[in-house]
């Protein structure tokens, strides 16, 4: 008897120390994705505002976010980039990184918004199988960027509502009201994803931007996918830049933004500023429903055979071959 209730106590406490263990290990990973990964900015760096500094309704809330500022010694032009607004698709905010470490003005000024929604970096979209993160080789060592949600964490918004009721009187499923890019022009008085939204739209008018470029990825059979979508105030400058792109050898597309689909930043930006907007939409299969596994190197990489087979049918909207579409 003595024997058995030594082995039972022995199961208990092993038993328990597994599950303290289990424990630990999760509430490390839940505490990593509320640590903002750090940037480098370059020396060509002027200023770092908060966006509550355009919307005082956003300061000490998990949705302000950082604005880095970038002003030449000549004036000129001013462009905003976007990075993050979805922050599942991490080309948009290692693009966006890039242009915050690298970037030098000569001439007007440039703002970078790496991390549009901070708060879609706090947790993930598990059922959709994607990596918590990418990790990058670069020759000061390798860097690691967290991949998020494409949505507000809804411990910051919630409840979502049956339906979303745009400003423009336009019905969506209620889960997009955490959606940024679904949520322009934002409100005042809306929910934390409209005021980031509306911050933004305070940002652009106060600054009086010129151009604002809204960086996105999306999976390969998605039919607006390799593309400049551009208001129409800003289809001229959408077709040079394609031009460009062409003779460098890189092709890309160019779509005007729908007029009677409301909430994106391509179309309320353009509509309710003087900005000429653009959103780009490049291509991440780790997105798509037709691949094979998913990890960091189809993200890194583009490489997937199910897509290339796909592609030979002449049923996707990118040619996806066996190069991949690397990030």
């Amino acid at each position: 008897m003595k024997n058995k209730v030594r082995r039972s106590c022995a199961s208990a406490i092993a038993f328990l120390a597994l599950t303290a263990a289990i424990i630990a290990y999760l509430s490390g990973v839940f505490l990593s994705q509320h640590v903002v990964d750090p940037l480098y900015p370059s020396e060509g760096l002027s200023e770092i505002r908060l966006l509550s500094d355009y919307f005082p309704g956003l300061k000490g809330t998990p949705v302000d976010t950082e604005v880095y500022i970038y002003r030449g010694e000549k004036p000129g032009a001013s462009m905003l980039v976007l990075g993050g607004t979805h922050a599942s698709e991490p080309a948009g905010s290692v693009g966006a990184a890039l242009l915050v470490e690298n970037a030098i003005v000569d001439e007007g000024t440039l703002y970078v918004i790496p991390r549009t929604n901070k708060s879609a970096l706090t947790h993930t979209d598990p059922q959709d199988a994607t990596p918590m993160g990418i990790e990058i080789a670069t020759p000061s060592g390798t860097r690691y960027f967290r991949i998020g949600s494409r949505m507000t964490n809804p411990i910051h918004q919630w409840p979502d509502p049956d339906i979303y009721v745009h400003n423009a009187g336009q019905l969506l499923t209620g889960k997009e009201t955490r959606n940024i890019d679904r949520t322009y022009p934002g409100r005042a008085d809306g929910s934390l994803t409209e005021k980031v939204c509306y911050g933004i739209l305070n940002l652009i008018e106060a600054e009086g931007i010129d151009v604002t470029i809204d960086l996105h990825e999306g999976p390969p059979e998605y039919p607006s996918i390799d593309v400049i979508i551009a208001h129409q105030e800003a289809l001229d400058l959408g077709a040079s830049v394609m031009l460009n792109m062409a003779f460098a050898g890189l092709d890309i597309d160019l779509d005007p933004s729908p007029v009677n689909l409301h909430g994106f930043s391509h179309r309320e930006l353009g509509d309710h500023t003087d900005t000429m907007a653009v959103l780009v939409e490049t291509v991440n299969p780790n997105q798509g429903r037709i691949t094979s596994k998913k990890n960091a190197d189809l993200i890194l990489y583009g490489k997937d055979k199910f897509y290339e087979y796909v592609n030979s049918s002449g049923r996707l909207f990118t040619d996806f071959t066996e190069e991949g579409k690397p990030l």
